[in-house]
């Protein structure tokens, strides 16, 4: 069993209180690493260590964004030598698939490799000639560094979430501490060592992991000039408030009910698999996923009669198996609260097609493991609002264009939604009414780098990803330069004289 201690000022301290707890595996409950539980005291220090490193003399500011570019792609290529090791330590601290495993190692690696690139072609020093006159004044843009980050990431994806919030962090020329969730803390400790390799300066990034306790005190500092966090919805309005005191940026990434809108001219058979991907990828628990799953109503029977029938090959079992599709859920409290939203679907009278039960047998005896489970519902039961987090959606049919719009946008939430048709202008129309972030249109949960990531409504605040995600680390300042320097060529003092 691996031990990790707080990653503060570019190196591995204890936890001056002592604590600690261990990570376990969701499949087997097994011990997969102790780590250190810091203290107020310790997150204290790392901020006054990314602090430090802010500094207007620090050799971190002093650094070019070339030179902070080529660390990026350090760090990249650092992620992928390691990956079998990660891939690894992910599926044990997570409960991810091996094929998940892998595509988020892949897509962490990605994610700081595209930021390197826009950290060397972004224009930080932006003149605006339409903004400018010859004989009077020159005007630019330059953008500069928010300053020192809180950064705190959820438990579904450790890597591509910490690759998420460093990355920006590191193009930007901002500092941070990021928090880990206590549930899975290892990979993003083991991106520590990476940074180090790659030669990022201590205290640049600075690593704790724990709960809402330590990120309580940790969004609670004065010092802090940005606050990014991705998770609920009510830890995220914690957050707001809690930024409100000092008025500082803040972006939010935060819960979901997403639409799936299948219309009766789409191909049913790559929609089914979509409709199931959409919801079943890490056993649903993805912020986006496509837990309404909204069938015109001709084709709703045949659509749903199929989508059974297809949810039942999915293989369910041991997470590290190449064949396996859906893993156990992270642990016993998460899975208590699944379980809940499916006794109150059906105490609530909607009509269980497909799973709903405690997987036990066999190799699935030790984790909490629960198979694809689909219901029937109406936006007056509750799980057609509620997220759930876990493999469960609901199936409602719609007659025409708008009332299939009317059930997508019938939610406090606007993270993502999806629209299945051969109908490229109805997409395009249908696209334009849905009030969220990201519309697939016949696809789901595909993400670009290089494009923004976030939510409408209570889906969250600001976006990630993409130069929005950078832009969201910068500060733009106007900066004025007079061309007219004489004194009788600017009348407007004349006003105070």
């Amino acid at each position: 069993m691996r031990e990790f201690q707080l990653f503060i000022g570019g190196q591995w301290k204890p936890s001056t209180s002592g604590e600690s707890f261990v990570s376990l595996n969701p499949a087997t409950g097994e011990r997969v690493a102790r780590c250190h539980l810091p203290a107020p005291g310790d997150i204290d220090e790392a901020v006054e260590r990314a602090k430090e490193a802010f500094r207007e003399n620090s050799s971190w500011r002093a650094m070019g964004p070339g030179e902070r570019g080529e660390i990026l792609f350090r760090i990249a290529e650092g992620i992928k030598k390691r990956a079998k090791e990660l891939v690894d330590m992910e599926i044990r601290d997570s409960g991810s698939t091996l094929r998940k495993a892998k595509a988020d190692i892949h897509n962490g690696a990605g994610f700081f490799k595209y930021m390197g690139k826009l950290a060397q072609s972004f224009p930080f020093e932006k003149p605006s000639v339409e903004n400018s006159r010859s004989g009077f004044s020159k005007n630019t843009r330059l953008y500069e560094p928010i300053g020192v980050c809180a950064q705190i990431i959820p438990w579904n994806f450790p890597l591509v979430m910490a690759s998420w919030k460093i990355a920006p962090v590191l193009a930007s020329g901002c500092t941070t501490v990021l928090k880990s969730a206590g549930e899975t803390p290892v990979t993003a400790y083991m991106l520590a060592d990476i940074l180090v390799e790659a030669g990022l300066p201590p205290g640049v990034v600075n690593i704790i992991t724990g709960g809402p306790r330590e990120g309580a005190h940790l969004v609670g500092r004065e010092d802090i000039h940005k606050v990014a966090f991705t998770g609920s919805t009510a830890v995220g309005k914690e957050i707001l408030g809690l930024s409100s005191k000092n008025v500082r940026s803040t972006t939010l990434e935060l819960g979901g009910k997403s639409a799936n809108v299948i219309f009766a001219d789409a191909d049913l058979s790559v929609a089914i698999d979509g409709a199931l991907y959409g919801f079943l990828y890490h056993q649903g628990q993805a912020c986006d996923s496509g837990t309404r799953i909204l069938v015109e109503e001709s084709i709703f029977e045949e659509f749903r009669d199929k989508m059974v029938a297809r949810a039942r090959e999915i293989k369910v079992g041991p997470p590290h198996l190449p064949e396996t599709g859906l893993g156990p859920l992270i642990n016993d409290v998460h899975f208590s609260r699944v379980m809940g939203h499916i006794r109150k679907a059906r105490e609530e009278g909607a009509n269980l097609l497909l799973g709903g039960e405690q997987i036990v047998e066999g190799e699935c005896s030790k984790g909490c493991y629960l198979g694809p489970t689909l219901f029937q519902i109406t936006p007056e039961h509750t799980l057609f609002h509620e997220e759930v987090f876990g493999p469960v959606a609901g199936l409602t049919p719609f007659v025409d264009e708008d009332e299939a719009m009317a059930l997508a946008n019938n939610s406090c939430y606007g993270l993502a939604g999806a629209l299945w048709t051969r109908d490229g202008d109805r997409a395009r129309r249908m696209a334009s009414r849905m009030r969220c972030g990201t519309v697939w249109v016949n696809e789901y949960h595909l993400l670009n780098p290089g494009m923004p990531f976030g939510g409408f409504k209570q889906s969250g605040l600001g976006r990630e990803l993409g130069e929005e995600g950078l832009l969201s680390y910068l500060e733009v300042k106007h900066l004025w330069e007079s061309e007219c320097p004489e004194r009788e060529k600017k009348p407007w003092l004349d006003a105070i004289f």
